[in-house]
């Protein structure tokens, strides 16, 4: 997917956002700190990272200035309240560094952290991959605590194939 305009990346990114934002609501306040394993990203982790690296990687560097990303500790926000606030707080702060990017601006380069160069447009792909990529992971999270989760784009697998027409299941190709 290549990104044209800043209005179709901005409508684009919130839709995204209403995905994850619907999962992080389901985060039950006391597992909010619960990982999977020792020492792995908790709920509470993921939730700092998808907000502090949106912001302090992601939206520096599109606003020409280094990576200030220090992490996705508790000492960010602790607590269902304070990690919901944190998170909100900070992705309207990228939201104002995105919006004021131009369509001209999204084929200049931008400096990554590793000091490569890379189209802007892409920067910006590469951030919304990286929110699915840990939006999966919440799935995966509330999965394993028994939280129900709604399906991505409105209907589950088995609604999908109860709607698909006689004969579509079990399909092969050759």
């Amino acid at each position: 997917m290549e990104i044209q305009t800043i209005a179709s990346f901005l409508d684009y990114r919130a839709k995204i956002g209403q995905r994850t934002d619907r999962l992080v609501d389901l985060v039950p306040p006391d597992q909010l700190e619960w990982s999977c394993r020792p020492g792995g990203f908790s709920i509470g982790d993921t939730i700092r990272h998808l907000a502090a690296i949106e912001r302090y990687l992601y939206a520096e560097i599109v606003a020409g200035r280094p990576s200030a990303y220090a992490g996705c500790g508790r000492n960010l926000a602790d607590g269902p309240v304070q990690v919901r606030s944190f998170y909100q707080r900070l992705r309207a702060e990228s939201t104002a560094i995105f919006s004021g990017l131009t369509d001209g601006d999204l084929n200049r380069k931008c400096r990554t952290p590793g000091n490569g160069q890379i189209t802007l447009w892409k920067w910006l792909r590469a951030l919304l991959e990286h929110e699915i990529h840990h939006r999966g992971q919440l799935y995966v999270y509330l999965g394993l605590l028994d939280v129900p989760t709604p399906p991505i784009f409105g209907l589950t697998s088995e609604e999908v194939i109860g709607l698909s027409g006689p004969g579509q299941q079990g399909l092969t190709t050759t």
